[in-house]
């Protein structure tokens, strides 16, 4: 099951306490459907429990029926209404006469669930949203202009601020931040896929972290390995051409002290030596420049 399908169950299982509520919720699932106008209301998903709730809501506070019909392989179910008068009966039932631009008729709320309860409703019809192990991404995808900007609005009243774009004629509300996706989910009712995306976030962000560590210490390995191996270089050309009593006493027993920790960093063998590492790191570009003169 994709998550964005996850979301959508769960949201389809809130029990509203207030009429009022569920009836915003099929609001929202109205005039973010496939169609909302005199000619026709309907709905057109994937999701076959999303089409039976819009028949089910449609008939108890619209007293309208209509039928869910399944594509020819059910990977889509149509809920139509194309008779004028039911229609206009259903927009009346939300306070819209079928005239001028499509917005959000922002009366149809009557208590503070019922924003949450709208924003549910319109997901359900045109949301989805990304799995966040793959990616942050939510979005609504709106058929007019107006409407998305009613909707930018009452998101924004819910301090939460999308982005726009427009998408092949139609207009994208989403969002892209992982903290806004959790807020959105939570104000709509999807606790449960919130806390998994924040628990999906935090693993992603300790791996993160975890490779982050590991290359540091990685490069700090490699970088080791090559000091290493250009000191022990230029010891053993010094100790071929002159011999190590060629150095001086100070040089030598660092000289003496690298060769036996081929492996050890500059700061192991400062404590090795009981000196600074700069002064050890001093000492043995010493010897690489006598090597050189060699």
């Amino acid at each position: 099951m994709s998550f964005s399908k996850q979301v959508k169950n769960e949201l389809l299982k809130i029990e509203y306490e207030n009429s009022c509520c569920e009836k915003a919720m099929l609001y929202g699932m109205c005039i973010f459907g496939k169609s909302f106008s005199s000619y026709g209301v309907g709905i057109q998903t994937e999701n076959e429990e999303i089409s039976k709730l819009y028949k089910k809501l449609i008939l108890k506070y619209c007293n309208v029926k209509c039928q869910v019909k399944p594509s020819a392989h059910a990977r889509s179910f149509t809920v139509m209404i194309n008779d004028k008068a039911q229609c206009d009966k259903i927009l009346k039932a939300f306070g819209h006469d079928g005239t001028g631009s499509l917005k959000i008729n922002f009366s149809n709320f009557d208590c503070e669930g019922c924003q949450k309860a709208f924003l549910a409703g319109a997901f359900l019809s045109c949301g989805t949203v990304s799995n966040p192990e793959k990616d942050y991404h939510l979005e609504f995808t709106v058929p007019y202009l107006n409407l998305s900007k009613s909707l930018v609005t009452l998101l924004s009243e819910c301090d939460i601020a999308p982005k726009t774009a427009n998408r092949k004629g139609y207009n994208i509300v989403y969002f892209k931040d992982s903290e806004a996706i959790e807020d959105c989910l939570y104000i709509m009712g999807a606790s449960s896929a919130m806390f998994e995306m924040m628990n999906v976030e935090i693993v992603k962000d300790f791996r993160n972290k975890a490779n982050r560590t590991a290359n540091c210490e990685t490069a700090n390995i490699e970088k080791t390995v090559k000091a290493s191996f250009e000191h022990i270089s230029a010891i053993e050309k010094i100790k071929e051409k002159k011999g190590l009593d060629y150095l001086k006493s100070d040089l030598r027993e660092i000289a003496v002290l690298r060769i036996d920790n081929p492996e050890a960093s500059l700061s192991d063998l400062a404590r090795l030596a009981g000196l600074s590492r700069s002064g050890i790191n001093h000492r043995l570009k010493r010897i690489i420049e006598i090597s050189k003169e060699l």
